[in-house]
């Protein structure tokens, strides 16, 4: 009954663990179900939000991060955006950064401190709206994609109106939003902060995850191996590849024929790649990360 009170979201099937962690005997969740129902601290809307949901995951820490705003809400000081970034392995929280905008310096500055304390990961997964990326249309990434990229790392995108793509930082965000924010308001951001580091903790280090049969998430996390630094390495690219530098307004220039990538690309240079068996289509390359694909058999208007 009191660790019920002490994080009234939690269900039979997490206290039953906890209890188990903390040196009790074991009780069945069923029977701590039942004394939840006989106390009145559980109801139907309760029961549903606690519904388990199964999804694929990642073999290894740190293969993939999810990275979203959870939405926004105000303060006395202002509005708060609430980033977070997830492991997709093991639903490891690497941070909740209370931000007053979601301006790419803002999120690079806090990603920065992320990959400080636990190094770099393979691929991040975000939605396709700013700051992350524009990938509705081809070549187009953001100053933050481009330093992301810089870095080493692989960039993917939710599909639209598919966030369910990047469905375990969503999730994360219904137990954040249910465990922390509801019911609650904040005088400062860093006030926020302080709410949201002391619950990441819990989070983290106590909270029983179904996902993970019952485990904690920093069981099954381990930093990454691929150290972050603090200087771009320089960009390189195949002795086959010709490399161009992009032009003002994010343009391309090939074989006498303009082509728009993304502006915030402007004095990069690009790699244009041949495809095999080909002598007419190019693959556009920046570091590792494919922009476009050029067919030269099109119109220069449909190019």
């Amino acid at each position: 009954m009191a660790l019920r009170l002490l994080h009234p979201c939690w269900g039979g099937r997490k206290l039953s663990r906890r209890l188990l962690d903390l040196g009790h005997p074991a009780l069945a969740a069923s029977t701590i179900t039942s004394i939840l129902h006989r106390h009145s601290l559980i109801d139907a809307q309760a029961s549903e939000a606690a519904t388990p949901w199964q999804r694929f995951e990642h073999a290894a820490p740190n293969d993939l991060w999810q990275m979203d705003f959870k939405g926004h809400f105000q303060t006395a000081e202002g509005i708060c955006h609430a980033l977070t970034v997830l492991d997709d392995h093991s639903r490891f929280n690497l941070g909740i950064q209370a931000c007053p905008g979601q301006r790419h310096a803002t999120v690079q500055a806090r990603l920065e401190t992320i990959f400080r304390r636990y190094g770099l990961p393979v691929r991040i997964n975000t939605d396709n709206g700013p700051p992350w990326g524009c990938t509705r249309q081809p070549g187009q990434v953001t100053e933050l994609a481009i330093w992301l990229i810089r870095q080493g790392i692989r960039l993917s995108f939710s599909r639209p109106y598919h966030p369910q793509t990047n469905g375990k930082d969503e999730r994360f965000h219904r137990t954040l939003k249910a465990e922390v924010l509801n019911g609650r308001s904040f005088e400062t951001l860093n006030q926020a902060q302080k709410a949201f580091d002391q619950w990441r903790h819990i989070y983290n280090h106590h909270r029983p995850h179904e996902a993970l049969q019952m485990a904690t998430p920093v069981t099954r996390y381990l930093a990454s191996p691929r150290a972050y630094s603090e200087r771009l390495p320089e960009i390189e690219y195949g002795p086959d590849d010709t490399v161009v530098t992009v032009k003002w307004l994010g343009e391309l220039r090939f074989r006498g024929r303009r082509f728009k990538l993304s502006s915030p690309l402007r004095g990069q240079p690009v790699a244009i790649r041949p495809i095999p068996m080909t002598d007419s289509l190019f693959d556009v390359f920046f570091v590792h990360h494919k922009l476009m694909q050029i067919d030269l058999r099109k119109p220069e208007t449909d190019a």
